[in-house]
């Protein structure tokens, strides 16, 4: 029997520019394939630490197996780890077709002030765009119009934090830090709250919403009882709060 062909990794080169790097790691994603099993082959849960995403990120570029939407933001953390002029963060829609919802996630990527996305879907315009965008408002507007061709509504578009550059981060992903309810909002009051997030953003003055919550948890934890045993459950509740 064939064994099939594993694409080799994309390594950057000094001789690229930032798109043709981008290109080329949204070129390697495409020959793993979109998985259309119905079968998750890696296991991908949103609170992990960034440690242990990378860990599977690397697995990923092991076994060459078909990837979905959120697999490929996190191998898209992974290969472009190391190039600190481009900022990486997740971006959430949850969509509406014929009474049923649909959730879908691309990495948007923004670098010497444009915005793109690097990604993976059945549809080949809800996955990357090119690094054109001059607003951050432009990049979502653009997957909302893409959406309309499939007659999707788009409820819900969710914006995370950038994500370190350190691939050993214990941290775990900001996946949503602003969450608009675009289908009860003007695109002139969406593009208002995306420019201002965007802009708090590039002047690095937001902290993850969800750094907060785990120190209520173990403060009412301590109030509770002294015994230490008594933080675990407080840990587990704690983490399902984030996912």
């Amino acid at each position: 029997c064939v064994q099939p062909s594993v694409p080799p990794v994309p390594n950057y080169k000094l001789s690229m520019s930032i798109p043709e790097w981008l290109q080329a790691i949204q070129t390697y994603m495409k020959m793993l394939q979109y998985n259309h099993t119905g079968t998750q082959f890696f296991e991908i849960r949103k609170s992990r630490p960034l440690s242990g995403l990378m860990e599977t990120a690397k697995e990923m570029t092991r076994e060459s197996l078909p990837i979905k939407c959120l697999e490929a933001v996190i191998l898209g953390i992974y290969l472009t780890n190391g190039q600190p002029s481009v900022e990486r963060f997740p971006i959430s829609f949850k969509t509406q077709f014929s009474g049923n919802y649909f959730h879908h996630v691309v990495l948007g990527i923004y670098c010497n002030g444009r915005y793109g996305s690097l990604g993976m879907s059945r549809r080949s315009d809800l996955m990357d765009k090119p690094l054109t965008y001059r607003t951050l408002s432009d990049l979502i507007f653009e997957f909302e119009d893409s959406y309309k061709k499939y007659l999707h509504s788009v409820k819900k578009v969710k914006i995370g934090l950038y994500v370190p550059h350190e691939p050993h981060s214990f941290q775990p992903i900001e996946w949503k830090q602003l969450v608009l309810n675009v289908s009860k909002m003007t695109r002139t009051e969406v593009r208002k709250e995306l420019e201002k997030f965007a802009r708090d953003m590039r002047m690095k003055i937001l902290k993850p919403s969800s750094a907060h919550s785990p120190m209520k948890e173990r403060s009412r934890g301590k109030s509770l009882s002294p015994r230490r045993r008594q933080a675990s459950p407080q840990r587990r509740a704690c983490r399902r709060d984030k996912s």
